[in-house]
């Protein structure tokens, strides 16, 4: 059978009246992240993936029915009245889709089934091709550090908390908006941000101009304020197909609305100033400082602090609670240092995040070391269309290690490996290493005290990072 296709409704079904929900691929980090909302409402919630994972687990702690492996008996005793939710990783025949479409279940999509919980507060979506992830937390922070108690769903973890998702008990919700699939024009939000606007995803969108449509419908869908970056191309082209009246900018750019200066990023901490002639509380001339590094990130941040303005939090706090964000996992995230070698992992994934955090990972070195970067390509297609961008990107590390590519739901394709990035890599200074269970003593044979190593990709690398630091922790010649 065919998946449901996406079509946006004019409102979602409250989750108070989805019945009983069935979670396919419940492991993903936007799944869980609404199950475990439902669950803290008091919604029987049951679900399956196909591994095995810590998320299962602590599904299963909090009270879900939780299977490993899918099939059409995982629905148990759910009829019409109940609900499945589904992802885009799920394919088209999984038989848990086919059998609740059978029974006459309501069939939803991930995006749809976060509408449902959302119902009834006012939403703040993120949205953008970098960025959403950090941004969200930091906007997340925000609230809860000036007492608003929100509700989140974020594709990551907040290192504050050791979740991605809460209920909360305010009014607001804060949601990442996931464009990867078009579902984020599934949501209809009360605010908006848009970090940036770049071509990716392109096994669903043909090109950028339809990535470009696809989040301008987005900030049509936006029922108020829309946050964009004015140093963004991508983003600038969107809000330009804004009412002007709605759109907010911020960025280093002269006509942002609220414009940075004076950034400076050292170590694991970066700092700026925000200055705005107008606005909810008029002029504005604010510090602001934050213990994540990498100057893309002060403007992640500057999306957060412009976004609570804009919706009525004073900008002395707004800066205060930003000072008090502590990351989010797997965004350059401290795994841990052994001989004065630290590690790091990063979910970067697409060019452009690669340069940004290696980047960033010179500014932590602060030029007392080499930055050695691992990454592994994520998706056979993106490998495919981006080669010559991941060397150029990877070009900015002093050495590289590229694995072959995770292949997450895509079929492998022909000629298609890791190799075509570590050739693409400038200067010969990259080494394709398809066996990920070498790279340990090819780092440890590498690596010297004041380095930085730093993994890199969406896929299973983030388990290389601990065993790297066991490894370098060993004796040394």
């Amino acid at each position: 059978m065919l998946l449901p296709s996406l079509t946006a409704v004019a409102e979602p079904v409250p989750a108070s009246r989805l019945g009983r929900v069935h979670f396919t691929g419940i492991g993903g980090a936007g799944m869980s992240g609404v199950a475990r909302i439902m669950l803290a409402r008091g919604i029987p919630v049951s679900g399956s993936d196909a591994r095995p994972s810590p998320l299962l687990e602590e599904l299963r702690a909090l009270g879900a029915d939780i299977q490993v492996g899918h099939a059409s008996g995982n629905l148990g005793a759910l009829g019409a009245g109940d609900t499945l939710v589904y992802t885009s990783a799920v394919s088209a025949d999984n038989p848990e889709v086919a059998e609740a479409a059978r029974r006459g279940m309501r069939v939803v999509h991930r995006a749809e089934a976060l509408a449902s919980v959302m119902a009834g507060r006012r939403v703040i979506a993120v949205a953008g091709t970098h960025g959403k992830t950090t941004t969200t937390g930091m906007l997340t922070t925000v609230f809860r550090e000036c007492g608003a108690d929100p509700g989140y769903a974020i594709g990551g973890i907040l290192t504050a908390t050791g979740l991605g998702a809460e209920d909360g008990t305010g009014p607001d919700f804060i949601a990442e908006a996931d464009e990867s699939d078009g579902s984020f024009l599934l949501l209809s939000p009360d605010v908006a941000v848009i970090t940036n606007v770049e071509a990716d995803h392109l096994n669903y969108y043909a090109s950028l101009a339809d990535v470009e449509a696809a989040f301008a419908a987005f900030g049509q869908r936006v029922g108020g304020t829309v946050l964009t970056c004015a140093d963004d191309r991508g983003a600038e082209a969107v809000a330009g197909r804004l009412d002007p009246a709605r759109v907010r900018r911020y960025g280093v750019s002269p006509h942002a609305d609220y414009r940075l200066t004076e950034v400076r990023s050292r170590g694991m901490a970066l700092s700026f100033t925000v200055t705005a002639d107008h606005g909810p509380f008029g002029r504005i001339l604010t510090p602001v400082t934050v213990d994540v590094p990498g100057q893309h990130n002060a403007l992640n941040a500057a999306a957060a602090f412009a976004a609570a303005v804009e919706l009525g939090l004073t900008p002395a706090r707004v800066a205060a609670a930003i000072a008090g964000y502590r990351g989010a996992r797997r965004r350059l995230e401290l795994k841990g240092e052994a001989h004065g070698v630290r590690v790091l992992d990063s979910y970067a994934h697409h060019p452009t995040e690669l340069a940004a955090d290696l980047r960033a990972a010179r500014d932590i070195a602060e030029g007392k070391g080499r930055v050695i970067a691992i990454f592994q390509p994520h998706l056979f297609s993106r490998t495919r269309i981006f080669a010559r961008e991941f060397g150029a990107a990877l070009g900015l590390a002093d050495e590289a290690i590229v694995l072959d590519v995770y292949a997450a739901r895509e079929d492998p394709e022909p000629g298609v490996t890791g190799r075509l990035v570590a050739d693409a890599v400038p200067g010969g200074r990259a080494r394709f290493e398809p066996d990920p269970g070498h790279v340990a003593a090819l780092v440890g044979a590498l690596a010297e005290p004041g380095d930085l190593v730093l993994t890199m990709g969406a896929g299973d690398i983030t388990a290389l990072g601990p065993r790297l630091v066991r490894a370098l922790g060993g004796p040394r010649e």
